[in-house]
């Protein structure tokens, strides 16, 4: 599957700050999603980052003036201007923010951005006493309020040994909120709850029962959900992976913890799509100390934790409820069984025995069987790619669904 930016026209316009050389990594993300980038450069970017490294990674010349150094320069802020996609401004430095926030059109950026009618993208990075400013606060509102889109500045431990705001966030979340841009909004106005990641259960205050999950998949359908224009809650195991833009992430530990967390969402989701790998069992006690070792065995008694998937089958009522089966054999019949066991309107099966499909893969291959007894088989591809299409059937089935109780 072809990422959304492919083929898009992208404008990279690159100030003079020191986050400057986080902008060439950006560019090749652009450039590794397919997208055709220019970049334009104000003067002082230029002691940061020559313009030459742009010019040999993006293969096009680097505006930077209005006149002379290019046979097309007087006219290129126009042209460049119609056949942009999107443009994106990283790092923005407080003086370009305050330049386009009153008009100002005195070089080859501001002159290029007043003649932008696509989505304009303000990535703030400087200093935080200067970022904190009444008047670069009072000019990002000016921004907004004018329809360009405002990247907030990451905190920690900037340049200038300083901490606090103003760090440029780092390239790949740059790209996603570029990326968000141009996904269809058709989960607009819908609630969609995630559970992702596995459960941990305690043994002792040092060891505890869990499986390999990462998370990926999950994270891979709430980010899909929200780049769609979704409300997403996403209830979390334990991790190592970032809350996507635009998401709201719920964190838990055990399986009682999700089941708690799950349940107390349902009632206002539209869709549930529970894709966490939750324990099906749990100490019966979990020991104060740590259990020492011995010369023999220990025996630990276990108990059932709660079917967090069959009791959302047995509560839904309006809602769109969507299993995953992770199985080791036997993946229809083991799909299917659970689909019907636990009420299901959808569930996807794959195979954890295969390296393409298994914990912590970054592709998978999915098998999607349906409550009317239809299945199709995916191919194996990123699992980003595979969240999407399970969102297009959900949206497909559901539309389905409405239309036939309209008739």
């Amino acid at each position: 599957m072809k990422s959304i930016i492919e083929g898009k026209n992208i404008i990279l316009c690159v100030c003079g700050g020191i986050a400057a050389y986080k902008s060439v990594e950006l560019l090749r993300l652009f450039q590794k999603a397919g997208a055709d980038v220019n970049v334009v450069m104000t003067g002082n970017a230029e002691h940061f980052v020559g313009s030459m490294t742009f010019e040999a990674i993006s293969g096009h010349p680097v505006f930077k003036g209005m006149y002379g150094g290019h046979p097309d320069a007087d006219m290129r802020h126009i042209v460049w201007a119609e056949e942009a996609d999107a443009v994106v401004i990283a790092p923005a430095t407080a003086n370009i923010i305050g330049k386009l926030a009153n008009g100002i059109a005195d070089d080859a950026m501001t002159t290029l951005m007043l003649a932008v009618t696509a989505p304009k993208i303000v990535c703030p990075s400087m200093n935080t006493n200067m970022y904190e400013n009444r008047v670069v606060q009072r000019n990002l509102d000016t921004l907004e309020g004018d329809g360009f889109i405002i990247v907030d500045p990451g905190e920690g431990e900037l340049a200038c040994g300083a901490v606090g705001a103003g760090r440029l966030p780092e390239p790949d979340y740059i790209f996603d909120r570029v990326a968000n841009i141009f996904f269809s909004k058709d989960f607009k106005d819908r609630k969609v709850v995630v559970s992702a990641g596995p459960t941990r259960e305690a043994i002792d205050p040092v060891r505890f029962v869990s499986n390999p999950s990462s998370g990926k998949m999950g994270y891979a359908v709430a980010k899909a959900a929200a780049d769609r224009g979704a409300d997403v809650i996403l209830v979390s195991g334990p991790t190592a992976l970032k809350a996507p833009f635009g998401v709201s992430r719920i964190d838990v530990v055990t399986a009682g913890e999700m089941a708690d967390a799950v349940f107390e969402q349902m009632d206002h989701a539209d869709i549930i799509i529970k894709v966490a790998a939750v324990s099906d069992y749990t100490p019966s006690e979990k020991a104060d100390h740590k259990i020492k070792k011995g010369e023999s065995g220990i025996s630990i008694t276990m108990e059932r934790t709660v079917d967090i998937l069959a009791e959302l089958g047995k509560r839904k009522k309006h809602q769109f409820l969507v299993g995953f089966a992770a199985e080791t054999q036997n993946l229809k019949e083991n799909a299917v069984d659970k689909l019907n066991r636990k009420n299901l309107d959808m569930i996807a099966g794959n195979l954890v025995g295969d390296p393409l499909s298994g914990f912590n893969a970054d592709t998978n291959k999915i098998n999607l069987f349906y409550k009317d007894g239809s299945m199709e088989e995916l191919p194996v591809m990123d699992k980003d790619s595979a969240a999407h299409v399970l969102l297009d059937r959900i949206v497909s089935r559901i539309m389905t669904t409405n239309t036939e109780q309209k008739l």
